[in-house]
């Protein structure tokens, strides 16, 4: 069970990283070439929209801050608390995954990047402290 403990968090911590370059996209480059290419937006509407760009940002990279959070208290020792940390940050990033994969069926691939490792980490953390 232990093993699959591990592999929860490695994805967890994969999902994390993720959202950390989500959060430079959005919040740090937002109105470079690569941002607008990543996330098919022109200069003007970068521009425009760059305020809830850096604001989103920073929800991702809180998102990721509790995961990292969460692993370093599950391998202090308290599994409990960790887990539960682990389990909040990687069900937003799911739950934010799906909403963007039903309400903009062109974004798929963005959503599915957003949402499987965390998912795959919430189910082998699961079934690791079952």
């Amino acid at each position: 069970m232990m093993a699959m403990i591990v592999v929860g968090l490695v994805f967890a911590a994969i999902a994390a990283l993720i959202h950390v370059y989500i959060f430079y996209l959005e919040s740090l480059v937002w109105t470079s070439t690569k941002a607008r290419a990543t996330f098919g937006t022109s200069a003007d509407e970068a521009e425009t929209t760059r305020p809830l760009a850096f604001n989103q940002g920073f929800y991702n990279l809180f998102l990721a801050i509790a995961i990292a959070v969460g692993i370093v208290v599950a391998a202090a020792g308290d599994r409990a608390v960790g887990a539960a940390l682990v389990f909040v940050g990687t069900s937003s990033m799911v739950a934010a995954g799906l909403v963007l994969l039903v309400s903009d069926r062109t974004k798929a691939r963005p959503a599915l990047i957003q949402l499987v490792p965390p998912l795959i980490g919430i189910v082998a953390l699961a079934v690791g402290i079952a």
